[in-house]
């Protein structure tokens, strides 16, 4: 693969570094930086911020609003994007349900949606996952029965990132239970967070954040024109849906700069001792990281060149997805396993969302070290199980 970049597209770069470090909110970076959590006002800010540049939808045909980006700009920007320690695009909007209702909405739906999923006007959360329902996703249970002009939905989805801040849910819901197959008789429809009937229970995580949520609909009313494609035909769009999630969980450019940093911090004397750098069992473990990163890397490049000429992504996802969650997982094990002591979690209570001092064994993020190591063990969960996606692999790549 011809990785040599040209004139245009190293300027191209340059005028991308120059964005996140002039015009990109510098008090979002410092709080990444440091691993403070963003709040919902710091999100919103910044995706708009990056709306007016024009840069809000990568992926995204030009008419509807995207950028027209070659496949090497968008892993350019990608790249300096986490450089920048940037947070990543909130995906639900414009990687998610976006590029559904430009595929398979109709024409009021895109005019109503998409304007304002680019600008960021309206957070949106998925309703994939049940309490019965995960890796199984065919085996979900929210009703969305025909009454009218209204759809009435009943039931529970749950693991619903960030849904306490959201606007509107995609869901998939079953229509119709007299079908062949579990798969049949799933429609995909829009609902409006906002409206009786939806409730949301938090569910917190053991870092102490609220991260995820149980939504509960309860005869909730969603008028027939939210309902994308046609009906019972909702099992295709989800899988398309996961598929787009899937090659966007890699985080092949986080990835990298999570193991710079890495090395920087290795290469540092901490209060007189020794650098870990000098130790090599130690710095072999990172360099195997190092080799794996870079054939995702590639992977990833191949997969999104196949994107950008018009081909949708397909079961190389679940590859990208396995590979990329579990070297996810390893790096975060590395960060654990170089900060020791420091990487103790500090004790506050589930409802303080303040970060105190007193309570902090090192000096700098690495007392998060344990907690993002917790969280992360989700990564190979979500967006279909690591299983789940070696089973995909075997059936529709090796034909097994």
């Amino acid at each position: 693969m011809n990785v040599t970049f040209t004139t245009a597209e190293n300027e191209f770069r340059s005028e991308v570094r120059k964005y996140f470090k002039e015009e990109f909110p510098q008090d979002v970076l410092e709080k990444q930086r440091k691993a403070i959590p963003l709040t919902r006002e710091d999100t919103v800010r910044w995706h708009k911020n990056i709306y007016r540049k024009g840069w809000a939808a990568p992926s995204w045909p030009v008419e509807y609003g995207g950028t027209g980006w070659s496949s090497v700009q968008k892993y350019i920007f990608a790249d300096e994007q986490a450089r920048a320690s940037a947070p990543a695009f909130l995906p639900f909007g414009i990687s998610m349900v976006g590029p559904i209702i430009y595929t398979f909405g109709n024409d009021e739906q895109k005019k109503r949606f998409l304007p304002d999923i680019l600008e960021f006007n309206t957070w949106w959360c998925q309703g994939y996952s049940e309490p019965g329902a995960g890796s199984d996703l065919a085996s979900l249970k929210l009703r969305a029965d025909l009454e009218g002009d209204h759809y009435v939905l009943n039931g529970t989805k749950t693991w619903t990132t960030l849904g306490q801040y959201a606007d509107w849910i995609f869901c998939l819901a079953r229509t119709n239970s007299d079908v062949a197959r579990r798969q049949e008789g799933i429609s995909f429809v829009l609902v409006n967070m906002k409206q009786p009937g939806v409730s949301v229970k938090p569910i917190v995580l053991l870092d102490g954040e609220h991260e995820v949520n149980e939504i509960h609909f309860d005869n909730v009313q969603v008028p027939v024109k939210n309902l994308v494609g046609e009906e019972g035909k909702g099992w295709t769009y989800g899988k398309i849906l996961l598929q787009h999630e899937r090659a966007t969980i890699t985080g092949v450019a986080n990835l990298k700069y999570m193991l710079l940093r890495l090395c920087s911090l290795c290469a540092k004397s901490i209060k007189g001792a020794e650098p870990l750098s000098n130790d090599r069992n130690f710095m072999r473990k990172v360099a195997a990281a190092k080799v794996e990163l870079k054939a995702l890397e590639y992977t990833e490049l191949r997969t999104l060149a196949s994107v950008v000429s018009g081909k949708a992504p397909g079961p190389e996802s679940s590859i990208l997805k396995i590979v990329g969650t579990e070297l996810c997982q390893r790096i975060d094990s590395l960060y654990l396993e170089a900060s020791g002591y420091y990487a103790l979690p500090y004790v506050r209570d589930q409802y303080d969302s303040a970060y105190p001092e007193e309570d902090r064994v090192g000096e700098g993020s690495e007392t998060n070290a344990a907690l993002v190591y917790f969280n992360d063990r989700k990564v190979s969960i979500y967006g279909g199980s690591n299983e789940i996606q070696r089973n995909i692999i075997a059936k529709h790549v090796l034909g097994l």
